[in-house]
């Protein structure tokens, strides 16, 4: 335990002393000019300084294989505001008062967009993007995969009950013999898997590994391999492995269509996306990464928060199952309720309380008064970050829930509020923890702000 909290503090303080924001405007031909400077080898990627990370977040189609996913011919709009919010002040310690352009600089911000009430309130451009930048989502996308599950479970195309064998025979016999598509979604496979950041042999790198090395079933052949820890059901453990085997299962459900041409023809040209996104392969012409990787422009983003704000409507027509929303926003079990994702019961190594639930690949926050969330104030981990008294009134975002992705990812929805709010960031760790706890304060902040103006 002392060597591994060691391990992960050295690791820390190294990256924190990489910690450089380029945020000076550029021109769009100087921007391209700059990134092509800055590119990363698919090898070099998932371990960039924080200097580079920005040129290469939107530019995933330069480094790895993708697939276009086709927009439609007409665009959802976003009007601006009349009244704009220009600045959120907030506090995180419930004592240091910070603003707008503090929380840029404090977090290596990216990007925001806040949309309320279908107008866009706030947003940002930082770090050399515009509004035609396409950020790589990381995560996020885990989301995106399972709200084509319900749309494929609205078409009748396959049952969250169904077992994982049924369209994947080749997993007999392994740890996902007798896992039922629910289960992938609430990671919960009981499957062994290691997907710590800092440890450099975990699961999660070798998946990766695999991408890099562009080999047509690479992500396959490793889920195929792992042993059981659990009794499918039992026990959550943050998994992207599993979101693979969902994006499989659904792929396999749809006789043999691709991801992105699902998401294509299902959201993004029927939703009215402004432009074409990409998704990551695992290798040319190769199985989308359902667990990442999603490169879309901000206000596409914004979009698909708005698509499962509006419950999965679409021009009056619904695409979701009546009850997705909930069930996917929403923990239904023990194991993945509110504060207990990282404690005992889960017998993760670290445990510790942790105050989201999670429902189907969605973060959610408990609707009652906030958990608390330990380790924020231990200065080992997180140096002169630390949080000694992190606040807890934390009262507008009660009962949201968000798609994250590492180095600081975000699409929260809050529906009491009808409210999305879309953050883009380069952290120089794929997760902080009072990166993370801030950027709540931020969005609790500006959610309250603009509910005060109503």
């Amino acid at each position: 335990m002392k060597e591994a909290l060691t391990f992960r503090f050295l690791t820390l303080i190294a990256l924190f002393a990489a910690f450089a924001v380029c945020s000076t405007a550029c021109s769009k031909d100087d921007n391209v000019d700059n990134d092509t400077r800055q590119l990363a080898t698919a090898a070099e990627f998932f371990y960039l300084p924080v200097e580079r990370k920005a040129a290469n977040f939107r530019n995933v189609d330069r480094i790895f294989n993708t697939r276009k996913i086709t927009k439609g011919s007409h665009v959802y709009p976003l009007p601006l505001a009349a009244s704009q919010l220009t600045t959120v002040n907030y506090t995180i310690d419930n004592h240091t008062q910070y603003g707008l352009e503090d929380f840029i600089r404090r977090n290596n911000i990216a990007g925001i967009l806040i949309i309320k009430d279908g107008e866009i309130v706030m947003e940002r451009y930082a770090q050399g993007n515009t509004s035609q930048s396409k950020w790589t989502s990381f995560s996020v996308a885990k989301s995106i995969t399972s709200t084509l599950i319900g749309i494929a479970v609205k078409d009748g195309v396959l049952s969250p009950d169904d077992l994982v064998t049924k369209y994947l025979p080749q997993f007999a016999g392994t740890a996902y013999d007798g896992v039922t598509v629910r289960q992938l979604m609430q990671m919960s496979s009981g499957a062994e898997w290691n997907e710590d950041y800092t440890d450099k042999s975990a699961n999660l790198y070798r998946l990766l590994d695999g991408i890099i090395e562009g080999k047509p079933g690479n992500m396959m052949n490793l889920l195929s391999k792992l042993n059981r820890a659990a009794a499918p059901g039992t026990r959550y453990s943050y998994n992207t492995g599993e979101t693979v085997l969902e994006g499989a299962v659904l792929s396999a459900a749809l006789g043999g269509e691709n991801l992105s041409s699902y998401l294509s023809r299902k959201i993004w040209a029927t939703m009215g996306m402004e432009a074409d996104a990409y998704w990551m392969l695992d290798a040319p012409n190769g199985q989308e990464m359902g667990g990442g990787c999603i490169s879309m422009t901000l206000r596409d983003y914004g979009r698909f928060g708005l698509f499962f704000l509006k419950n999965g409507n679409v021009n009056g027509l619904a695409l979701l199952p009546e009850n997705w929303i909930s069930e996917a926003s929403i923990p239904a079990e023990p194991h993945l309720d509110y504060g207990k994702l990282y404690t005992f019961p889960n017998q993760t190594e670290f445990s510790y309380l942790y105050p989201c639930g999670y429902g189907y690949n969605w973060w959610s926050i408990s609707p009652d008064p906030w958990l608390g969330w330990e380790y924020l104030d231990n200065q080992e981990f997180w140096g002169d970050r630390a949080i000694t008294t992190p606040t807890t009134n934390f009262e507008y975002i009660r009962g949201t829930f968000s798609a994250m992705g590492v180095f600081g990812q975000y699409i929260h929805i809050n529906p009491k509020q009808n409210m999305v709010t879309v953050i883009w960031s380069t952290w120089p760790m794929p997760d902080i923890d009072p990166y993370s706890f801030e950027t709540l304060c931020f969005i609790e902040a500006a959610t309250k702000a603009l509910a005060s103006q109503n």
